[in-house]
């Protein structure tokens, strides 16, 4: 496959390690990217990303903090099951929901291009008590592996046959 590859990095950057997705797409922007790669910081905005997710994309990789009950700083690669129920759509413009944006773009009739998620487990998703914007120790040793792992993909993607 040779298409376009959108990388979204979301969360919030108020609270700890949710700013995970956020501050690897940062630190993936510095690197050269091959051609046909975009590096999206999408931080909370999930009508953003909606919108986005509108675009042809040939694939989707969304980098997010998530919740597995794991260690903190446990990565994780999921393709996860998109919605396929006809939900009424409520987004709040000041949360990223990445399953009501997927749900407005089938609402909007849109196409949800193959779509993978590199996750990250957090320590905290608690505003840090310092005020400083701040990963913890374990998951910000963690993202050198989480851009690893998103170049890894977009190679894979990018060396797979294309489905004719």
């Amino acid at each position: 496959m040779k298409g376009k590859i959108l990388v979204a990095g979301i969360g919030n950057m108020f609270l700890g390690d949710d700013a995970f997705g956020v501050e690897v797409v940062k630190r993936m922007r510095k690197r050269p990217l091959p051609e046909n790669v975009s590096i999206i910081d999408f931080g909370m905005r999930s009508y953003d990303l909606a919108y986005a997710l509108m675009q042809d994309w040939d694939l989707v990789i969304l980098v997010d903090a998530i919740c597995r009950g794991a260690e903190p700083g446990t990565l994780f690669t999921i393709r996860p099951d998109l919605p396929h129920d006809e939900v009424t759509v409520a987004i709040d413009a000041h949360v990223m929901n990445p399953v009501a944006a997927l749900r407005l773009v089938k609402t909007l009739g849109g196409r949800i291009a193959p779509l993978l998620v590199v996750g990250c487990e957090p320590a905290t998703v608690e505003p840090n008590p310092d005020g400083n914007f701040v990963l913890s120790e374990q998951v910000d040793a963690a993202i050198d592996q989480a851009i690893a792992m998103v170049e890894q993909l977009i190679t894979r993607a990018r060396t797979a046959p294309s489905a004719a």
